[in-house]
């Protein structure tokens, strides 16, 4: 498979202990040498296979039966770093149950408000045990607390050689994932045995070789409650549109995923798939012919779609991201005076439940998704394994190289089936407009 990265797991030394994890049989502890493959598909691995190679595949996640780290002395350290998400308590509470009651580790520690909280001068550091994380996993939010952006690397891993770290579990998004990396990178540099395992959480559920990062069916789910409420808005009045932005910098499955979900959705912009008001078939044309018809529409847009409408005005925010245009705002206003202008004016109801749907606890299936992936954390740290985090892929949690994500993102394919499933609920044309059409005078 051209371009595909290694998947080898990178291991600070060899596993000679034995586990202390209590298993009912052998059979509970993976080998290492089992794998799950990449690609499926069976013509796939005949290619591989007669090309005279092994087909690419991801190590299987579980508890080894010889671990690296002798628990007696074993210290960790746990942060939860970017924007909240649901199930960030879950993670952090299963961590701490984890090392505390299947290996023994007595000293277990939270760093206050992400990788900022191990700046040199100030490193905020708080012990966690079982008692201390009993019920945050019924509360949305982080009982450490987080920020965005990175301080240098080498405070960071000054601040954890100096605690005497020997885990440590970064919690968050692709820019946690790139500082996770370099964490692993300058601990190798200095000779430092120091496990550094990766949770994937981001809402937009936009990490490669991650199938599902945890809070992203929570916040579906959320999500399709505020988009059947601007639905019956709409629905509820003469000339109603309902208008809905979501989370999704740059992949829109939230929006996707609810607009399929409540299946009340006419239009559904994403920033995969490009767009434009104006023109014969744009969403302005479409609108006219859709309110004409039923007398009401319902359009979800991802917060990334359409950003061609806005001037790049270079700014970026704490972790390194462009400062995106408010499409959301921005389509309120112009379908408003569009409407208007034509003297047949809409009732426009705007609804952005970003926070709400951030500050949420996680539903049962994140809360079970969360334990699993920290419990796998553990084991992997456990035996020593560094430079990686926890995926999800065909139904298996799996080991993932951080420097596998390199220039690579999930995004959703306008060709494949999750696209076609909206096209096919929505109704909407494969093509909205073209944004050829954009008028560079009016860029917001």
């Amino acid at each position: 498979m051209s371009g595909t990265p290694s998947f080898e797991i990178e291991r600070l030394g060899p596993a000679e202990r034995p586990s202390p994890v209590t298993v009912p049989s052998d059979e509970v502890f993976v080998d290492d040498s089992t794998r799950l493959f990449l690609d499926p598909h069976l013509e796939s691995v005949r290619r591989d296979l007669a090309a005279g190679r092994e087909p690419p595949g991801f190590e299987v996640a579980g508890p080894r039966a010889r671990i690296f780290f002798d628990p007696e002395t074993t210290r960790a350290a746990i942060a939860t770093c970017g924007g909240l998400s649901p199930g960030l308590n879950d993670v952090i509470r299963a961590l701490v149950l984890a090392l505390w009651h299947r290996y023994g580790l007595r000293e277990i520690f939270g760093v206050g408000h992400g990788y900022q909280g191990l700046r040199r001068r100030h490193p905020e550091w708080r012990p966690l045990e079982p008692e201390t994380v009993r019920h945050i996993h019924e509360q949305g939010g982080t009982l450490l607390g987080t920020s965005r952006g990175t301080p240098p690397t080498a405070e960071i891993v000054d601040s954890l050689q100096a605690k005497g770290i020997d885990l440590f579990f970064p919690i968050g998004g692709d820019g946690t994932m790139r500082g996770a990396l370099e964490i692993s990178r300058e601990a190798a540099r200095r000779g430092l045995p120091l496990a550094v395992v990766a949770l994937p959480k981001t809402i937009d559920n936009d990490i490669p070789f991650v199938r599902r990062s945890f809070g992203f069916e929570t916040a579906v789910m959320r999500a399709s409650d505020a988009v059947r409420s601007a639905h019956l808005e709409a629905q509820s009045v003469h000339r109603g549109i309902g208008l809905v932005k979501l989370m999704g910098r740059h992949s829109g499955y939230v929006a996707a995923s609810a607009a399929l979900a409540t299946g009340h959705a006419n239009f559904c912009l994403v920033p995969e798939v490009e767009w434009s008001l104006e023109g014969a078939g744009g969403l302005l044309s479409l609108l006219e012919e859709r309110l004409a018809e039923r007398s009401h529409a319902l359009i979800v847009v991802a917060e990334g779609a359409g950003q061609y409408y806005f001037k790049d005005t270079g700014e970026r925010d704490p972790s390194g991201n462009r400062k995106l245009g408010d499409v959301g705002l921005y389509l309120k206003h112009r379908l408003v005076e569009h409407f208007k202008a034509r003297g047949a004016p809409v009732r426009l109801k705007y609804i952005d439940p970003s926070y709400l749907v951030r500050s949420a606890p996680a539903n049962p299936s994140d809360s079970l998704h969360c334990a699993r992936l920290a419990q796998n954390a553990v084991h992997a740290a456990m035996a020593g394994r560094t430079a990686m985090l926890l995926g999800y892929w065909h139904g298996r949690l799996t080991h993932v190289p951080l420097a596998a994500l390199a220039g690579r993102t999930r995004a959703i394919n306008p060709r494949g089936e999750l696209w076609w499933n909206v096209l096919e609920s929505t109704g909407q044309p494969v093509r909205i407009g073209d944004p050829a059409l954009i008028d560079p005078a009016r860029l917001a």
